[in-house]
């Protein structure tokens, strides 16, 4: 069964960026949409972007203008780079391959914080 790596998270000060990257073993990701979600402490998780296998891509609307999800079938991989972050984007970050959904990854930290 494929699995997918989530890494790129870590401590950024408001206003930073970080650019998260999920990377998929066992498992042509080309043949799947990605998704990223995200579950901020205390919270539901919650969707933030996709992109289809064709690259077709949509974002929640907290996150258009300052997201940005792409990948790179040659690298079994997606990103998602986050730019102009707040303290209320802290939250660990998941990827996600199908629909429906048939890999998720442990996730990464973002933590945003002065």
């Amino acid at each position: 069964q494929g699995q997918l790596v989530e890494s790129g998270g870590g401590k950024v000060q408001p206003g930073g960026s970080l650019k998260l990257s999920c990377v998929a073993s066992g498992m042509d990701l080309s043949e799947y949409g990605v998704a990223w979600y995200r579950q901020p402490p205390g919270d539901q998780r919650e969707f933030v972007a996709q992109i289809t296998r064709s690259g077709f891509i949509t974002y929640v609307d907290f996150a258009k203008g300052r997201f940005t999800i792409s990948r790179d079938d040659a690298k079994n991989a997606a990103y998602l780079e986050l730019n102009l972050l707040t303290p209320e984007d802290t939250a660990v970050y998941f990827c996600s391959a199908g629909r429906p959904v048939i890999a998720w990854g442990r996730g990464t930290q973002v933590t945003v914080s002065s």
